[in-house]
C-alpha cells in the first residue's frame, strides 16, 4: 500500500489593512557655517549660488505659536529644577547600559569599586 500523496496547504488571503498615504520627506537638516566665519563671509556665498539662498531662508525656525512652549524662555531655576527631576532616571538608565556593556564583554564586576 502506498502512502497518500502529500497536498499543498489551503491558501488562506487575509484581510489587508487600509493602506496609509506615505509620510512626506523632511528636508534635510540645515547646516551652520563654520564658527570662524562671520555673516558677512557667508553673504557672498549665497549670493552665488541662489538655490543655497532658497534652502537657507526655509532653513529658519517657524514662529512659536502663542501659548505654546518655548524652551528658550525657561528661567535658569525652572532648568535646574527639570534638571533634578530626570537625572535619577537618566543616571539609572545609563548605568545599565554599563551594567549590560560589561556582562556582554565578560567583566561582571566594576573596575572601580
Amino acid at each position: 500500500a502506498r502512502p497518500p500523496a502529500p497536498t499543498a496547504p489551503p491558501v488562506v488571503q487575509r484581510a489587508s489593512s487600509p493602506a496609509r498615504p506615505p509620510a512626506p520627506p523632511r528636508p534635510p537638516a540645515p547646516t551652520a557655517p563654520p564658527a570662524g566665519r562671520t555673516a558677512t563671509a557667508a553673504a557672498p556665498a549665497a549670493t552665488a549660488n541662489p538655490v543655497a539662498a532658497s534652502t537657507s531662508a526655509a532653513a529658519e525656525p517657524p514662529e512659536p505659536q502663542p501659548g505654546a512652549f518655548d524652551p528658550r524662555e525657561l528661567s535658569d531655576h525652572q532648568l535646574d529644577e527639570l534638571a533634578h527631576r530626570i537625572i535619577g532616571r537618566i543616571t539609572r538608565l545609563v548605568r545599565t547600559e554599563l551594567r549590560m556593556d560589561r556582562e556582554r564583554i565578560g567583566r561582571l564586576r566594576d573596575p572601580r569599586r
